[in-house]
């Protein structure tokens, strides 16, 4: 593959969950003759896809219903499913018959997404799960996050994509790394709190515990929906069957706002575990066991995910920062940012990454 020449933009993307790598995929492909580094404090490589310390390892990483109808994120989430969709051949991603099961009646006409997913319908009252009023299936996809981001980091690099390990602390700092005629996408997740230059208090934490079963027979996708105030405050009921390993299902779970606990808790585990057995009978095979307990910190926002360009006067003056050197010349640098996903990363992820590359379009002009 041809190198970029010396002179060629550097853009550096900012974060290496699956909306930087997303945004980092679609970019380099647009414009192959610009540089592109992913620096990140974790990567998407052995030594840190156990790591807590950022949520796309541990996301449940399908297809499924939040929260009521939002005009933005229906078109981001259209765009990624039907991306999903023609990846199937490739085995990172697999088709998913599903049920969602809701505790009171409903009306078709209020379901948003029954035109977003495949073979919608209606259950009838002999398919509705013990526990539930009514529910719709239809099929989803689903992807296993330890081959998915690995995959898209090989992708990344075939192309000239350079990722360098570290942490940074301000948006100088990444600016730096860019210079002067680059730009940056900020895809922080819950970073954009402390990143100097964003500092934005309305990112927030979604805890999610999790276990991950052999559950072989457990071959469609059951839920109650999130955000609907369906199931009791800080609850969710899901098991998600995953393309590989065979008869990996994973069984959730938890949806605890502004909680930092990374910490097991064994009484949750027990109670997921109760949840979920009364809606798949199957989880009680005797060869159905337990292969790992996990906690992960969605990265949410109050007021929505943030993808917006901004334009920064660099140095950057911060009484958080060493004060520029004296004399420093002043100039403008594009940082787009993209973060904010909550539960919701995955299955928006090549919409919001289109989103990037939009903007990155209307607002980044190279230099002569």
């Amino acid at each position: 593959m041809a190198q970029p020449s010396e002179n060629a933009p550097h853009i550096v993307i900012l974060g290496a969950g699956v909306i930087g790598l997303s945004a980092a995929h679609v970019l380099s492909e647009r414009y192959p003759s610009y540089k592109f580094t992913v620096v990140a404090r974790d990567l998407p490589e052995e030594a840190d896809m156990n790591s807590q310390a950022w949520a796309s390892p541990w996301a449940g990483a399908d297809w499924s219903p939040i929260g009521d109808f939002e005009e933005k994120r229906y078109k981001r989430e259209l765009t990624t499913f039907n991306r999903l969709w023609d990846m199937i051949p490739s085995g990172l991603v697999r088709t998913l018959p599903s049920r969602i099961c809701y505790t009171e009646e409903i009306d078709d006409a209020k379901i948003w997404y029954k035109d977003l997913v495949r073979d919608f319908r209606i259950l009838d009252k002999d398919e509705v799960p013990s526990g539930a009023v009514a529910g719709v299936a239809f099929t989803t996809v689903s992807l296993n996050p330890q081959l998915y981001l690995p995959w898209l980091r090989a992708e990344l690099a075939a192309r000239g994509v350079t990722f360098l390990r570290r942490r940074v602390a301000s948006i100088q700092e990444a600016a730096e790394l860019a210079g002067r005629g680059g730009a940056l996408v900020n895809a922080t997740a819950l970073g954009a709190r402390s990143l100097i230059g964003v500092q934005d208090t309305a990112v927030y934490p979604i805890r999610g515990q999790t276990l991950l079963a052999y559950a072989p027979r457990v071959q469609e996708f059951l839920s109650y929906p999130l955000g609907l105030g369906a199931v009791p405050t800080g609850e969710a009921t899901y098991m998600i069957p995953r393309p590989a390993p065979p008869g990996h299902v994973l069984i959730g779970g938890t949806f605890q706002e502004d909680c930092w606990d990374l910490s097991v808790d064994y009484g949750t585990a027990r109670s997921i575990w109760r949840r979920c057995l009364e809606l798949a009978p199957a989880l009680s095979d005797p060869d159905v066991r337990v292969l790992g307990h996990n906690v992960g910190l969605r990265p949410a926002r109050r007021g929505g995910a943030r993808i917006e360009a901004q334009w920064y006067t660099l140095p950057l003056e911060s009484e958080f920062l060493p004060p520029p050197a004296e004399g420093a010349e002043k100039y403008d640098f594009l940082v787009i940012h993209a973060y904010g996903f909550g539960p919701a990363g995955y299955q928006g992820s090549w919409g919001a990454a289109e989103e990037v590359a939009e903007i990155f379009a209307e607002h980044f002009k190279p230099s002569a």
